[in-house]
């Protein structure tokens, strides 16, 4: 009855959904491309057997399974391999990590008869959802049609916990057609079997995110990138941040720069319709602003460097001698301190770190991070660390080990998917 309701529910909000999609291709106009997959018209397929279909929301999941899904082009060479994803950036690092190897479509809104022709066009032979990105006719729609749904990753803040609680009806039976669960702790899957998966669908693997492996081309990018900045003046890395974060690390940039003049600033939206207005912004900070989308190349004068491209951020982190990572003033939840801790960074983040909480407490634990209160408790960090050569080499190597030491996840996420897997052909073959 519960999704019934919400299936009501959706339809008569259809329109507004697609209106939304239409405004928001005003700046990013890839939105307005290929709509009718999002009603489930995907296009007939050429697979040469039942592909292994991986949703992933947007860029963060993709990057996060990306390894998962060299690992099964490499194992199954025979098995196609079919990714989802909401958004375009999602779709355009799909296309960037793997080009014609795998096959991409956006995800169908969430209502059955846009499942029906998904799912009857694409027949996937198992299905592999990214962290918790979980619907309720999705899972229906699958289990109707006998196809295993993995969570993969899986996470659940206590705030999303409380979300998902609020809507018990519709949350336990999404969770009860859940075949298996890999969580990335005991806290992610003490809340989802709270929520209503049976406890002995729930494996804990760790978080997958650990088995990050800087590519040696990356460090070098980043490498040459600091020589054109100059690798003896200090430079100050806010990566995927929000709107409003951009002008807090200007402003505590701008009086750092009392003390430390050449201090440089990396700033990285996360999204791509803000690059423009992130690069406006700047230039009423200083007239010495460089944007890496128009292929300008920075220099000792540089001040502001725009890191306004996507898929390029662990090169730009490797640029900088100290990360602060966006989504923790903005209230989204914070965005991954692994990727600056893989290479050895010393990591900030603000309050906002409840998409990370248990990774943020135990990197601080580990000394790898700080995490301050507000826009005053950033700057007096920063004065802390910039210059102070001895401290920011302790917090790298704090970060290195911790994330070395935690690695794992992804060899035991792979074993499951291969059951998972092996099961799913079987079941086929009867």
């Amino acid at each position: 009855m519960a999704r019934r309701l919400y299936t009501l529910v959706f339809t008569l909000a259809l329109p507004l959904v697609l209106a939304r999609l239409w405004w928001r291709g005003r700046k990013a106009p890839a939105y307005r491309q290929r709509v009718k997959e999002r009603l489930g018209f995907i296009p007939a397929p050429e697979f040469s057997a039942k592909p292994v279909w991986i949703h992933a929301v947007s860029v963060g999941e993709t990057l996060a399974i990306a390894p998962l899904v060299q690992r099964l082009l490499e194992s199954y060479p025979q098995r196609p391999v079919l990714i989802t994803t909401m958004t375009p950036t999602g779709a355009e690092r799909v296309q960037a990590l793997f080009g014609e190897r795998v096959t991409h479509r956006y995800c169908p809104w969430d209502l059955p008869w846009f499942w029906a022709r998904f799912l009857e066009r694409s027949k996937p032979l198992l299905c592999v959802v990214v962290e918790t990105e979980l619907w309720p006719n999705m899972l229906h729609s699958c289990a109707g049609r006998d196809i295993p749904v993995l969570l993969a990753n899986a996470r659940m803040s206590a705030r999303s916990a409380r979300g998902y609680a609020r809507f018990a009806a519709l949350t336990r039976p999404m969770l009860e057609q859940l075949t298996l669960v890999a969580a990335q702790s005991h806290a992610d899957g003490e809340r989802l079997h709270q929520l209503g998966l049976p406890s002995d669908r729930l494996k804990i693997t760790g978080s997958i995110k650990f088995d990050i492996e800087p590519d040696p081309a990356d460090i070098g990018a980043g490498a040459a990138l600091r020589v054109q900045l100059g690798d003896t003046r200090p430079v100050l890395i806010a990566a995927s941040t929000h709107e409003g974060e951009d002008e807090l690390l200007l402003r505590v940039w701008k009086a750092l720069c009392l003390d430390w003049p050449s201090l440089a600033l990396i700033l990285v939206p996360r999204h791509p319709e803000r690059f423009a207005s992130v690069a406006a912004l700047a230039r009423r900070y200083s007239d010495r602003v460089c944007r890496r989308s128009a292929a300008e190349t920075p220099s000792l004068e540089t001040e502001i460097y725009i890191g306004d491209t996507l898929g390029e951020l662990m090169q730009i982190y490797a640029a900088a001698d100290i990360a602060f990572v966006g989504g923790s003033f903005s209230g989204t939840g914070g965005h991954n301190p692994l990727e600056p801790a893989a290479l050895g960074k010393p990591v900030l983040m603000g309050p906002d770190t409840f998409n990370f909480a248990q990774i943020t407490q135990a990197l601080s634990d580990a000394g790898g991070l700080v995490q301050v209160a507000d826009e005053v408790g950033l700057l007096r960090t920063l004065r802390e660390l910039v210059g102070n050569a001895e401290r920011c080499a302790a917090m790298a190597q704090a970060a290195r080990r911790f994330v070395a030491d935690n690695r794992g996840a992804l060899d035991r996420l792979q074993q499951l998917v291969e059951g998972e897997l092996s099961a799913a052909e079987r079941n086929q073959r009867l």
